[in-house]
């Protein structure tokens, strides 16, 4: 014979129930308060960061026709061994609503094994813009480019942030501008990120007061290394660091042992892991004393190199740790510091 459930056992299972729609809607509605992820967090196992290709780094190549923005992917993974893409709409700016070629950029992305990160879009507008109009075209320029992205699995778009007028009249207009540009990307679940790249937005103090006025998850910054002019570098990045859903490396002139003329990169990146960050950076070479396969590979050995040194420096002491006792193998074995067992 069944057993009937007591009314105590009955209204246990109502407030079970109720509870647990109450925790499912608070989860939701938590959910939708979560910034957009640009990158999953590292593992102990995984590098500090990993590295893209910045588009620009070829742009010499590309407005010559040397390159085809179809084979950039291919040329991102074969050439220079880097699997992750940083796109600039210049290169196909008649194509963000080409659904066939978009569709065809990323199947070659898909095919070169290649992650498509994200799209620097220029010539759209002032986001900024004191004529309210203006502004409101610019914002809307920028749609399609939000939905290309999507398309080609991009975590952002990259986007400027030009006004005009007073500091805070430009912090004013410009927080108006990206704010309702990021609330039409969030429907797509895309981040909207500025990089310092001119005007006040290459004020480090300026940048972060837009940002932290905005206050949305999926509004963010892509720090640049080299696009500060007067303001100093270090300085600005620390500053757009906890906003950063990117990071450009940008380079020009290498010395004899390959460092960076202009920017001290173990400083530099120093300064991006001490914020938390895990993400991409990106190859962006923009000088003029070597070709541009010659930068973008020297660039990315520099980076390669710092992020050995810093993952030594950062990996923690744990008994057995194999990962550590590599790093150490490296550069350490000839003190004994080499733990035989690990393969």
């Amino acid at each position: 014979m069944l057993t009937q459930p007591s009314k105590t056992s009955r209204q246990s299972i109502h407030l079970s129930r109720r509870h647990f729609g109450m925790a499912a809607a608070g989860l939701f509605l938590a959910s939708q308060q979560q910034p957009i992820r640009a990158e999953k967090a590292s593992t102990a196992d995984s590098p500090l960061f990993k590295i893209s290709l910045a588009q620009w780094s070829l742009h010499k190549a590309l407005f010559k026709g040397q390159i085809n923005n179809l084979d950039f992917p291919k040329e991102s993974k074969r050439t220079y061994g880097i699997e992750a893409v940083e796109y600039v709409n210049q290169f196909f700016k008649d194509k963000a609503k080409d659904y066939d070629y978009l569709a065809e950029l990323n199947q070659r992305a898909t095919d070169e094994g290649v992650t498509n990160v994200l799209i620097m879009c220029d010539g759209l507008g002032k986001l900024g813009d004191p004529d309210k109009k203006a502004r409101t075209t610019a914002i809307e320029n920028h749609f399609p480019w939000v939905e290309a992205a999507k398309r080609l699995g991009c975590h952002s778009i990259r986007v400027n942030a030009a006004s005009k007028g007073s500091y805070e009249e430009q912090q004013k207009l410009a927080v108006d501008g990206l704010s309702r540009l990021a609330e039409f990307a969030a429907q797509h679940e895309l981040n909207v990120i500025v990089e310092n790249h001119g005007g006040l937005s290459s004020n480090g103090e300026w940048l972060a007061g837009v940002m932290k006025t905005i206050n949305r998850p999926n509004a963010g910054t892509l720090p640049d290394f080299g696009n500060f002019h007067d303001y100093d570098r270090y300085k600005g990045v620390e500053e757009l660091m906890p906003f950063a859903k990117g990071v450009s490396a940008k380079s020009h002139d290498f010395d004899a042992q390959g460092n960076e003329t202009k920017t001290d990169y173990r400083r530099m990146l120093k300064l991006v892991l001490d914020a938390g960050y895990r993400g991409y950076v990106g190859v962006e070479y923009e000088g003029k004393t070597i070709p541009e396969p010659e930068g973008i590979k020297a660039t990315k050995s520099l980076l390669e190199k710092v992020r050995d040194e810093l993952s030594y420096v950062n990996t923690p002491v744990v008994a057995g740790s194999c990962h550590r006792q590599r790093l150490l193998g490296r550069r350490r074995s000839r003190r004994g510091f080499l733990n035989r067992r690990c393969p």
